[in-house]
């Protein structure tokens, strides 16, 4: 009678097999079969040496690793089936160690990572990206908006310094610059995009790469135009940027400069040893279609420099912009003691002391 029933049961155990195997190659379901495998042939093991292994080596809360890694690994299908193995795991180690080291606390522990991990996949699976790809995604976009940031090298005779700080220590922010040379002309503009946190960073990074595309193919005169326009089109609702444009002949020294509701740019003259603000003045961009922006001419004669800011350096709650912009201008006097390039630090580290709020600064001198 037993005899007859073993072939009959390992035909059974045989086509169980095959479902499982067939299960583990459907794409759908599971794209990381390997990985998948991996965390399964784990959980079971951790169970297996927890119920007949040496005892303390293998403890039942040792399952959490595989929770951890499926949330960073796996999608939710797939997560979801591995879930389901580490609770069957759970329930057999203890009723086989009769609840001795599974308790009400371990239960409680793996449900909440499990939770925590299977939303984290979701997010990852809706990004498109597995694992650590996402962060090193956004490495890479810090560090391209970084070097976009940089200023190029004007060659003797001048000198340029760009300092960037976000608030909160945070790798993105609502602040960013773009510069080209061309020819003997330096073009450069800075950026404040309105929001905080978040919204504003990803605002940033996305504004960044075109308004770098518009300094490099259109007229000095017609940049924030274009810039206006593009917002128009694109960031419907999705509030303000205000932005200023330098435009530099390093041959000459002329420059001119427009301001889209930006702070005022000043500029330090060498021949009476002050700094002095300029006259541009606009509206601010992704508000009103079709506007035009005035630039302001001016010179930069050997000694001279000028500075373009965000107002995270001079804005404060309760108090106006101008009195924000004569604090700057009195902490700017050390500039000229110190180095343009030294001091700019230094204007940045006293202006945004207790402040959390995205800042910027450039400085461009002639000596």
């Amino acid at each position: 009678m037993i005899g007859s029933r073993a072939p009959k049961l390992v035909r059974q155990v045989r086509h169980l097999w095959q479902r499982a195997v067939a299960l583990l190659r459907r794409k759908v379901l599971f794209r990381y079969r390997l990985v998948l495998i991996t965390l399964v042939m784990l959980a079971l093991g951790i169970g297996i040496g927890a119920v007949w292994g040496p005892h303390g080596w293998f403890p039942p809360s040792a399952v959490i690793l595989t929770v951890l890694a499926g949330g960073l690994l796996l999608k939710r299908k797939s997560l979801a089936f591995l879930l389901v193995v580490v609770a069957v795991v759970l329930l057999f180690t203890a009723f086989a160690l009769d609840f001795g080291q599974v308790g009400p606390g371990l239960l409680v522990t793996i449900g909440v990572t499990a939770v925590l991990a299977y939303l984290l996949s979701g997010v990852r699976e809706r990004l498109g990206v597995q694992g650590l790809s996402g962060e090193k995604m956004l490495l890479e976009l810090r560090d391209r908006l970084r070097a976009q940031g940089q200023l190029p090298n004007l060659g003797s005779g001048w000198g340029t310094k760009a300092v960037l700080r976000q608030a909160g220590g945070s790798s993105f922010g609502g602040d960013f610059v773009v510069s080209i040379r061309r020819g003997n002309r330096l073009e450069v503009a800075v950026v404040d995009v309105s929001g905080k946190g978040v919204d504003a960073g990803t605002r940033a990074l996305l504004l960044s790469g075109a308004f770098g595309g518009l300094i490099s193919a259109v007229p000095s005169t017609e940049f924030l135009s274009h810039c206006n326009d593009y917002l128009m089109r694109t960031a419907v609702g999705e509030g303000f940027v205000t932005a200023v444009h330098l435009s530099i002949d390093l041959t000459t020294g002329d420059y001119l400069i427009a301001s889209a509701g930006h702070p005022p740019a000043v500029q330090f003259d060498s021949g009476k040893g002050c700094w002095g603000t300029t006259d541009a003045k606009g509206v601010v961009l992704g508000v009103i279609p079709e506007m035009s922006y005035t630039p302001v001419k001016g010179r930069l004669r050997p000694g001279d420099a000028i500075m373009l800011y965000t107002d995270g350096l001079i804005e404060t709650p309760g108090e106006d912009l101008d009195s924000g912009v004569d604090r700057l201008l009195s902490v700017s006097e050390h500039l000229v003691t110190r180095g343009f390039s030294q001091g700019a630090v230094g204007v940045v580290d006293t202006l945004s002391r207790d402040k959390n709020d995205d800042c910027a600064l450039v400085i461009v001198w002639r000596s």
